[in-house]
């Protein structure tokens, strides 16, 4: 793809740049009166049966997916038109789903200016090994990789790990304005969950809240890991890498369910996120439809997309990933 080419893609979706309100404040009263709801309704579940609670918590762990969703645009200042309102609300979300909001904007927008760039990782995105990088690295970098990229650590302990403790402390050189942010969201966090301790026992709490952090956690993290992580995905050293390649060829079309689709706001349509973060969720799939080159890119469905998961190290040559068989399988050629 040229650059003329590039810019004009791009250009095609600008007319899906507009945010609405009535939209978004819909997006937020049909995604907080859920949660709170079905959060109350988990509680009271408790005197039945604590199943009832459980299946409860875990289909509300879909709006806690969906208030991420609203963050995330808050982040990119697409939400609301006004900067100032995607700052409040988007710290709000960052309370409720444990993300300090200044951090997380920073290092996501370095993962959107490099996504793909072999040079430039270690930012905001998964841990990629070439398999140059692999055949020379000492046991322990192998085993710590691969542990890594286990899907019991990634999708079980991943979660607790990056929500719960990475989130919790400012980045070496992080400006004043970041860290009083992230002091300010662990304050109202940690206040939010000692006041519910309180008043309604902290047994009830956990018993309502893990499933629902631990079900959405792993289904964010899932959904950002195969976004990016598939057989034939993008990734370039610095002199060759491209901003628009990067984001139609090295992020998915995650073709979900309608269901599935509207719970997780459309970040399925990744593609067009990468090429225009100023799209709001709820424009995604009218850009994806109306700009016919975004129709051709990379698409995976919920079966396919079990592939990711022996995705594991880029074959620089071949342009694709490849799992730990055939890797090993290299090196022992290599002996």
């Amino acid at each position: 793809m040229d650059k003329l080419k590039a810019r004009q893609l791009r250009k095609q979706t600008t007319t899906f740049e507009k945010s609405s309100i009535k939209s978004s404040v819909w997006q937020l009263i049909n995604t907080l009166v859920p949660f709170f709801s079905l959060w109350v309704i988990a509680y009271q579940s408790l005197s039945v049966s604590y199943v009832l609670a459980l299946v409860i918590s875990i289909v509300n762990a879909g709006f806690l997916v969906r208030m991420f969703i609203i963050f995330h645009d808050c982040c990119h200042h697409s939400f609301f038109k006004n900067r100032q309102a995607n700052k409040w609300v988007g710290t709000l979300m960052g309370v409720l789903t444990l993300f300090p909001y200044h951090q997380w904007q920073h290092s996501h927008s370095i993962h959107h200016a490099t996504s793909g760039n072999l040079d430039k990782r270690g930012t905001g995105d998964i841990w990629v090994l070439t398999i140059d990088e692999y055949v020379q690295a000492s046991p322990w970098l192998r085993f710590k990789y691969r542990l890594y990229r286990n899907p019991f650590v990634m999708f079980v302990l991943g979660p607790i790990y990056v929500f719960l403790i990475q989130q919790r402390f400012n980045k070496k050189g992080a400006k004043k304005k970041e860290r009083i942010n992230t002091y300010i969201t662990n304050l109202a966090i940690f206040s939010i969950i000692a006041l519910l301790c309180w008043t309604i026992g902290w047994r009830e709490f956990i018993a309502v809240q893990i499933p629902i952090f631990m079900v959405s956690g792993s289904i964010g993290i899932w959904l950002f890991y195969v976004q990016h992580q598939f057989e034939d995905t993008y990734f370039e050293h610095n002199e060759e890498w491209e901003y628009v390649k990067a984001a139609v060829e090295g992020s998915s079309f995650y073709k979900l369910p309608k269901i599935l689709q509207w719970i997780t706001g459309n970040i399925g349509f990744h593609h067009v996120h990468h090429l225009n973060p100023r799209v709001p969720n709820y424009h995604l799939e009218a850009a994806h439809y109306h700009t016919e080159p975004l129709q051709k890119v990379p698409t995976i469905t919920l079966r396919t997309s079990l592939n990711s998961l022996k995705m594991h190290i880029w074959d620089e040559e071949n342009k694709n990933f490849i799992g730990f068989k055939q890797v090993h399988h290299i090196i022992a050629k290599q002996k």
